[in-house]
Parts: C-alpha cells; structure tokens; sequence
C-alpha cells in the first residue's frame, strides 16, 4: 500500500524523519480511534490512520521534542 494523499513530502515537511511520521500517526489513529475529539472538521479519509496523517499534514498534530509525546494545536 503507498501514501497518496497527503504526499509523503508535504508530511515529511512536518516531522523530522520517517520514523517519527510512523510513530505520530500510529499513536494519533489510536487516539481519534479511542474518541478523541478530530482536529479537522473534514477528512477525505474514512480510516483513522488516514485521518492522523490529514492532521499531521494540516499542521495540527506535532510531535513534542521536549517529551516526545503527541500535541494537538489549537
């Protein structure tokens, strides 16, 4: 399976290495998944994965150097 949409370029614009992307949408699906509320009011994705990566490349989920934990931006 490969990544279409959003391109991989504009999400490695947003996090600093393929690793990191994985880890902030596995744990960010896992959270939309969990209930959490979505940062988007439109997704053109119906998985939470999807969803995640739509986030990360809107620029509304980061990853926190400081802990390396998830951050929602308002």
């Amino acid at each position: 399976m490969r990544i279409t949409y959003p391109s991989i370029d504009k999400l490695l614009s947003r996090v600093d290495s393929r690793y990191s992307l994985s880890v902030l949408a596995a744990k960010r699906a896992h959270e939309l998944e969990a209930g959490f509320p979505p940062t988007l009011e439109v997704f053109k994705c119906d998985k939470a994965v999807g969803k995640a990566l739509e986030e990360i490349a809107a620029g509304k989920v980061t990853v926190d150097p400081a802990h390396q934990e998830v951050n929602l931006e308002d």
